[in-house]
């Protein structure tokens, strides 16, 4: 003992320590008695210091725990592991885990919120580009989520109990393909809003634009007004010219990026040199002279409607500085999002948008998920509306799987009790077989790290 006091001076464990703990490390040894002498006989013995039997220490207390919480503290104080304080009543909790950008605070509108009456909601908010997914065949999923601590990646691991998708899996943008993302999911059957099936059919504009097509035959383009469109798989088969003026939409894009306007058949083989660089589809549609856009959303049961008019002047209507206003609902918007809402198996969040020509005509142009930005003057009140089916759809989740387990489950042999610790780029790991701990001391008497023997 003496030998490993001295040891351990040398290092900033003694420096590091809290309050109460290994004070007998930090006390000074203890005066020794002198020897008895031949003539004196043996040293008297008082009351206080007559032997006694040791008592053995239980796992996780006395010496060990010391240098466990050493340990953890030193490497919380460099930075390497995130302490999070859980209490105990959290232990019956689920996990959502909310795909969205950092200005949208998702935990705020569940907070306070309860499942059947006794589970909490931990939102877990992240965006595509700082999420990593593994998943198993029999069910079980981790997720991992970087986040940036005092100037350190830090990695949360954890398995959600269900997921609210409100960015795009796919965009045109190199780095932006989170398609194997959803399929880690979909793997692991956690559920979401929308559907993960949904979520990934729609990650191919063209591929939705199919389903449109389908209804628009179904309905008549009288109660569907569809526009017409051409596909092209890649650059090769751009030989067929469209009417002039023409719009080319190169790929899978958002907000009007990849959206050109052509006017002559030059310029279009000129965009068709542009797709063969991308090496991707592309559609061309007929050139609308918009009046104004319409949007109709929808968000379970509630129903609003959008004019989106261009204050810039630009032929596209979501670029540059334009005007929004709500308009009334009438059937023939309801028809459109309400069919809409049907493809992929459902859609709990949908919109659909559509041109309204100088001719006073309309031409159904997209459909999108529950990615769709919010728009006008009702945000928070959507907001809320999508929060209250996502705690809806967890409950019938849980109704419908009572004995699926809890997303925390308590750890056996737990040091700490009142801490999760998650250790940066550190997997999730099982927890240990019950038995006793012993610390392996280096050839300078310094405890390197604990070491698990199995009880017989």
């Amino acid at each position: 003992m003496n030998y490993l006091r001295r040891r351990l001076s040398d290092s900033t464990f003694i420096s590091n320590l809290p309050n109460g703990y290994m004070s007998d490390l930090q006390k000074p040894d203890p005066p020794q008695p002198p020897p008895p002498g031949p003539a004196s006989g043996p040293a008297p013995v008082s009351p206080g210091q007559e032997r006694k039997p040791i008592q053995p220490q239980p796992v996780g207390t006395g010496f060990f725990s010391s240098i466990t919480s050493v340990v953890k503290q030193t490497a919380a104080s460099a930075g390497l592991v995130e302490q999070t304080a859980v209490p105990a009543s959290s232990k019956r909790q689920k996990i959502l885990l909310v795909i969205d950008e950092p200005q949208q605070d998702w935990a705020r509108l569940f907070r306070g919120k309860k499942l059947n009456g006794d589970y909490d909601i931990k939102v877990e908010q992240a965006e595509f580009g700082d999420i990593s997914v593994v998943a198993h065949a029999n069910g079980s999923c981790h997720v991992a989520v970087q986040v940036l601590q005092n100037e350190n990646t830090v990695v949360r691991s954890f398995k959600p109990d269900f997921v609210l998708i409100r960015q795009h899996a796919y965009s045109m943008t190199e780095n932006e393909d989170f398609r194997n993302l959803i399929i880690g999911l979909q793997y692991a059957g956690i559920p979401s809003i929308n559907s993960l099936e949904s979520i990934y059919n729609l990650c191919d504009k063209p591929w939705a634009f199919a389903c449109l097509i389908s209804t628009c035959k179904k309905l008549g383009q009288e109660k569907f007004p569809l526009i017409e469109q051409t596909f092209y798989p890649n650059y090769k088969e751009m030989v067929a010219m469209p009417t002039f003026p023409a719009v080319v939409k190169i790929g899978h894009a958002h907000s009007g990026v990849g959206k050109v306007k052509v006017e002559n058949h030059t310029k279009f083989q000129d965009i068709a040199g542009v797709v063969a660089i991308t090496q991707t589809y592309s559609t061309s549609e007929p050139f609308i002279e918009a009046k104004y856009d319409i949007r109709i959303q929808k968000i379970g049961n509630d129903y609003k409607a959008y004019m989106r008019t261009t204050v810039s002047g630009n032929w596209k209507s979501n670029t540059g500085t334009a005007m929004v206003e709500q308009v009334a609902m009438t059937d023939r918007y309801k028809l459109w999002v309400d069919t809409c809402s049907e493809i992929f198996g459902g859609l709990e969040i949908c919109a659909v948008k559509a041109i309204h020509g100088k001719e006073e005509k309309d031409y159904i142009t997209e459909v999108m998920g529950s990615s769709m930005p919010l728009v006008g003057g009702h945000q928070a009140e959507d907001q809320q509306l999508i929060a209250n089916m996502v705690i809806a759809k967890m409950n019938q989740v849980m109704e419908q799987n009572p004995n699926r387990p809890t997303a925390i489950q308590p750890r056996k042999n737990a040091v700490e009790k009142d801490a999760v610790v998650e250790v940066k780029n550190t997997p999730p790991q099982r927890a240990p077989p019950q038995g006793c701990l012993q610390y392996i001391l280096d050839c300078n008497g310094v405890a390197v790290g604990p070491k698990l023997v199995k009880a017989n």
